[in-house]
């Protein structure tokens, strides 16, 4: 019998103004309330959740830990490494698989890709997945594939889907009182380029801005966002506390109504956080050097450690992300195999760190980290093959001139890596594999956004056709309730 079965049976109920070193009081509000608010259809606030038949799971994870590739992370010069061929002039472009060679990991015959060696030595504490595939949805853009993978439906929808991390909220509560159930770290919102379709998916959706993310685009300055501004006094503050929920209250278009309700409810849980010691996990100056150290590669490996502060205070989902900035990070249209390289050194100690410090204080097992990104990449082959969809203004040479050319600049959706530790997951495993030569597509066991997702919500014990009545018609947590957590994934 699958876990799945058994489980069945077991029923439970850079381009910002410069900072000034503190925060104002709008922005302290503000990042709790924003982004909540931007996906909020007022219509929709407060839907009613059906009644299912699909029972509760038995959970193997209390938390979960999104550590995000933001652009797309090509799996053949990540952690699915191919056949090496090193930059030379006249080099055919054709060639190319991998522009890195192979290193060998903590799992016998497995193999990665260099520059990744803190995470090889951490590899047998989980899965490696090496056939995650995505769709193309017609046109891949990193706004519509973004949005798919964090709330599991194909935009434009009539409705505002939650991101996950948002029904993971809703459905689960905080593990403390006082702090966010889901706490989004690295992504700025504005000054960085397609920011509309950033905001689409940090959002609660209809589920209400009580349940969307609370965000922390700088987690070195996290601590900030918790204090009051500069010469307030508690007894100021309290007053001005009151003085907005009276505001809020007399609002006409809000009023006795659910969003209001929903928001009201939004501020308490940003006022309780800002009176309450466990904010002291927000701080990284408590952190002692050596341990700072570890995790000091910049604003992502700064995020990871602020994800571990978090889950020993008690926080539910985080996303760390290393940030969509179009054209710069893990989105390698041009430069790329010096970037990449520089993407690496970025996540490379941090994500085996977490690993490292999760497992020493015992908190691995009941957390699930993933590591995952929107598509892969590929040096010619641009979409599906076959597929007529080019990006000529940024095509690739189809001979190595300069080094700059030298990388996997186009979009791929037919393979992709994705890692799991902890949480119930199997130790030492690889699941899926691709091709060789290219196109290099899955070849066995694939698995797509909405069983990804599934496998996930199982994992905390949460029911993938979980639905809520959205304008009289059921909306699921996984896409029309069609997905299925995949068994082989736990131990």
């Amino acid at each position: 019998m699958s876990r799945h079965e058994k489980d069945q049976r077991h029923v439970a109920g850079n381009g910002t103004a410069p900072w000034t070193g503190r925060w104002t009081r709008r922005e302290i509000l503000g990042s709790a309330l924003a982004a909540g608010l931007a996906g909020a259809a007022p219509s929709l606030v407060g839907a009613r959740q059906l009644k299912d038949s699909a029972p509760r799971l038995r959970s193997t994870a209390d938390t979960v830990i999104l550590l995000w590739m933001a652009g797309g992370m090509a799996s053949t010069e990540t952690f699915d490494p191919k056949r090496y061929v090193p930059f030379e002039t006249g080099l055919a472009a054709d060639r190319i698989l991998s522009t890195f060679p192979s290193i060998p990991t903590a799992i016998d015959g497995v193999r990665i890709s260099a520059g990744l060696e803190n995470i090889a030595s951490v590899l047998d504490r989980g899965t490696l997945i090496r056939s995650h595939v995505v769709p193309d949805l017609g046109h891949i853009l990193h706004s519509r594939h973004q949005y798919h993978w964090h709330t599991g439906y194909v935009p434009p929808q009539t409705v505002a889907a939650p991101h996950i991390g948002a029904w993971i909220a809703k459905l689960l509560g905080p593990r403390h009182d006082a702090i966010p159930a889901f706490i989004d770290i690295g992504q700025r919102l504005e000054g960085v380029g397609e920011k509309e379709e950033l905001k689409a998916f940090h959002t609660a959706g209809f589920l209400g801005p009580e349940y969307g993310p609370f965000l922390l685009p700088h987690p070195d300055r996290a601590a900030s966002a918790l204090r009051p501004p500069e010469g307030m006094t508690p007894e100021r503050f309290e007053s001005r506390h009151r003085y907005y929920r009276r505001m809020l209250a007399a609002s006409p278009g809000l009023a006795a109504s659910s969003e209001s309700e929903s928001i009201v409810r939004s501020l308490e849980n940003a006022y309780r956080l800002l009176r309450s010691p466990a904010g002291q996990a927000f701080d990284l100056s408590l952190e002692s050097t050596e341990s700072y150290a570890h995790y000091d590669t910049g604003r992502f490996g700064l995020g990871c450690l602020l994800a571990r502060r978090l889950v020993e205070a008690g926080a539910r989902f985080i996303e760390v992300t290393t940030e969509y900035v179009p054209f710069e990070s893990w989105d390698t249209h041009e430069n790329g195999h010096t970037t990449t390289a520089e993407m690496k050194r970025q996540i490379d100690k941090p994500v085996a760190q977490l690993i490292l410090d999760l497992e020493e204080r015992g908190l691995l097992e009941r957390t699930l980290v993933v590591l995952a990104s929107v598509f892969s990449r590929d040096m010619v082959t641009e979409g599906r093959p076959g597929s007529s969809a080019r990006d000529q203004s940024r095509a690739p040479a189809d001979t190595m001139a300069e080094m700059r050319q030298y990388g996997l600049h186009r979009h791929f959706t037919l393979n992709g890596s994705v890692l799991l530790f902890g949480g119930g997951i199997r130790q030492g495993a690889v699941h899926g594999e691709t091709a060789d030569e290219r196109p290099c597509v899955v070849t066995r066991d694939p698995i797509g956004v909405t069983d990804l997702h599934a496998t996930i919500l199982s994992a905390l014990g949460i029911s993938p056709q979980t639905s809520f009545e959205v304008e009289k018609r059921p909306f699921y947590i996984t896409e029309d309730g069609k997905g299925q957590p995949v068994d082989s994934l736990f131990a």
